[in-house]
């Protein structure tokens, strides 16, 4: 691949992780049985969201979406087709989280390797893959009046922080990008995949009864 190709690749893997994390939210519209303006509303803050809360962390402005407004309309575009396509999909549950899963996956890395190319260290591009992984997420679940899946016992925060971090390393190593979204976002995707597909999470606190002083 030569070097004129590399860039618009990147900014085609950036759209569709957009992309995806914005079907997540609109399929959790769904769940909710909102009418359109509802799939919008959730698909364009659960596919935005994350990244907006990365630029802002960053200092970065305008944020993407106003510096690149085809970012928005993927996002309106994606969730009207999940408005009219959702009703043919069965367990829509299992659909969000796979969807969800590869956005995790692919933003993760997305996240780390803009603060990367600001500048920041190591430790705050590995946050920033968090945040730009997640936050979306949250903002999506806080709408539908859901717990954020960020704050349950499923394996997913960690997922974000293992793959933002050895991103984080590889680059440190000279690793290209495309090599590195390959390996980090792979392992991401690959944790969140192994505790969907076995249902595996993290140890929860348990409350005890407090103790006499």
């Amino acid at each position: 691949m030569n070097s004129a190709s590399l860039p618009a690749l990147l900014y085609w893997l950036d759209l569709f992780s957009v992309a995806v994390i914005a079907a997540s939210g609109a399929l959790s519209a769904s769940r909710k049985e909102m009418d359109i303006g509802g799939f919008a509303l959730i698909g364009v803050v659960t596919g935005i969201g994350g990244g907006t809360v990365r630029d802002l962390v960053l200092g970065y402005s305008p944020v993407f979406w106003v510096e690149r407004p085809e970012y928005l309309g993927i996002c309106l575009a994606v969730s009207v087709a999940v408005f009219f396509l959702a009703p043919y999909v069965g367990q829509r549950w299992k659909w969000l989280l796979w969807a969800d899963a590869i956005g995790l996956g692919l933003y993760t890395v997305v996240g780390a390797d803009k603060a990367l190319a600001m500048g920041a260290s190591g430790l705050i591009a590995a946050g920033t893959g968090v945040i730009t992984a997640t936050f979306g997420g949250v903002i999506r679940d806080v709408l539908c009046a859901e717990i954020p899946l960020i704050l349950r016992k499923e394996i997913y925060a960690t997922a974000a922080a293992a793959g933002a971090t050895v991103y984080v390393l590889l680059h440190a190593a000279g690793i290209g990008y495309i090599v590195g979204l390959a390996i980090a976002g792979g392992l991401t995707f690959g944790i969140r995949a192994v505790a969907i597909v076995w249902s595996l999470s993290l140890p929860a606190y348990k409350s005890r009864a407090g103790r006499p002083f």
